[in-house]
């Protein structure tokens, strides 16, 4: 298949694009490697798809790779780009679009909502136009657990209320699911949207808490523990997240039904973790105790997360198999080989 990666330079698209090359598809991926944290990771995790940084750097203008003697090109634009975006998607056909391009993070909604109206709700709705109009078969695309709010329902299920969202983020990606099905009923486009659960693992986003935590303690700097430590995380390894999007990718949607063009799951690893707990095991991992200032609740944050996934169970057979300890021990190995410690 050849298939459009969105938010390639990204650590879910880093990863999802890796698999999919090694399982022999062609791939046009494309971000707008902005600069919400350190470009030059991104331009890294390029680098180990074989994309040089000069190359990615230059606008608008495609860099090729042959890595595992697959095809992978790069197109460096945003999805809202009204121009160069169409102009993609008459360049390559796509039968398949994996949509992880999208502005991150629940506190930096607070600091510059604007950058989740262009990037989350005028960018998907420019790719959902791409799509319709250029026939594409399926497009696969990321929500978030965020979209929960204060659902005091445990576990999170798709079928519960989510129509009370506490962040701009969060409302930008239940906008994009109502966008999704909207297609999918008027245009018969099959979309089939993912609901995140707290990804971590190699090459993660340095915003993210795990990350933030290492980086303190092998700094000998305090860490920062909201809501004095009484929350829990539903935390899936990436490589748990990418195998139940690949399969979802790889199904033959000329088979669904009229009534299933339009797909919703939780995809996570349905076992929430206490925040402590998980500071405890990376703690354990660095051989490192951490210095805990404890805080207050944040601002659009929630108490607990735990993701139902039994619609991905039943119909695409997932099972997340990577344990705590394992996932975050790759996350410390990968950590200190980066930054030479």
């Amino acid at each position: 298949m050849r298939i459009l990666v969105t938010g390639m330079a990204g650590f879910i698209g880093f990863h999802c694009a890796q698999e999919l090359l090694k399982r022999g598809h062609e791939i046009v991926g494309l971000d707008a490697i902005n600069d919400y944290y350190d470009p030059q990771l991104k331009f890294d995790r390029l680098k180990e798809l074989g994309i040089d940084e000069k190359a990615a750097g230059i606008y608008n203008l495609p860099a090729e790779s042959d890595i595992w003697g697959n095809k992978l090109v790069f197109y460096r634009l945003n999805l809202e780009d009204r121009e160069a975006l169409p102009k993609l998607f008459s360049t390559h056909p796509f039968d398949a679009v994996c949509n992880l391009a999208a502005q991150a993070g629940v506190r930096y909604s607070l600091e510059n909502p604007m950058a989740y109206i262009d990037s989350n709700i005028v960018g998907f709705a420019n790719l959902l136009e791409c799509c319709r109009h250029n026939n594409v078969a399926h497009l696969v695309y990321a929500s978030s657990s965020s979209v929960y709010g204060c659902n005091d329902s445990i576990p999170f299920r798709v079928e519960d209320n989510v129509d009370h969202p506490i962040s701009l983020y969060a409302a930008s990606k239940k906008s994009n699911e109502l966008m999704a099905h909207t297609y999918s009923h008027l245009y018969g486009l099959a979309t089939t949207g993912l609901r995140f659960f707290t990804v971590y693992g190699p090459w993660g986003r340095p915003d993210m808490a795990y990350y933030l935590f290492t980086r303190s303690i092998l700094d000998d700097k305090p860490i920062k523990v909201f809501n004095h430590g009484k929350q829990e995380r539903d935390f899936t390894y990436v490589d748990d997240i990418v195998a139940g999007m690949v399969r979802i990718l790889e199904e033959n949607v000329a088979l669904r039904p009229k009534e299933e063009k339009y797909l919703l799951f939780n995809i996570g690893k349905g076992q929430p973790v206490g925040l402590m707990d998980f500071i405890g095991e990376i703690e354990k991992q660095l051989g490192k105790k951490a210095t805990q200032e404890m805080m207050p609740m944040q601002p659009g944050d929630v108490p607990r997360t735990w993701a139902s996934t039994s619609g991905l169970e039943q119909r695409y057979d997932y099972k997340p198999a990577t344990e705590l300890s394992e996932g975050v021990e790759a996350f410390i190995k990968w950590y200190k080989n980066y930054y030479s410690i």
